[in-house]
């Protein structure tokens, strides 16, 4: 049976954690986190946010255990909506990032923050 996007996100065994962007912003510089930019190249060009590391939600989980070998690193994810960042910590968790972070705001208050 084919799902919806809304069902795949209602179907995340796991209760992700959410935050705001200011929220993120006080969190990164007392926890020392890092925050991971899902969207494409194309969208993270025409809209960049400093700070953001852009690894694209296609190749998360290849490019994530290079970076960052540290179950433990606080990881805040965004991206333009919010299903991607969503999905791509339902992976992480699933490979064991034990710190992960969901920032739910549109990218104009992520770069107002960061």
């Amino acid at each position: 049976m084919l799902k919806t996007i809304q069902e795949r996100l209602a179907a995340i065994p796991y209760a992700i954690r959410t935050v705001s962007a200011a929220d993120a912003a006080i969190e990164i510089k007392q926890n020392q986190g890092c925050v991971i930019d899902v969207r494409e190249p194309a969208e993270v060009q025409s809209e960049p946010v400093d700070g953001a590391l852009n690894i694209p939600r296609g190749v998360l989980e290849m490019k994530m255990l290079q970076q960052f070998p540290d179950a433990s690193k606080p990881i805040y994810i965004h991206c333009a909506s919010g299903v991607r960042a969503h999905l791509g910590a339902e992976q992480l968790l699933n490979m064991g990032y034990a710190n992960v972070t969901v920032i739910t705001c549109s990218i104009a208050d992520i770069k107002q923050h960061f």
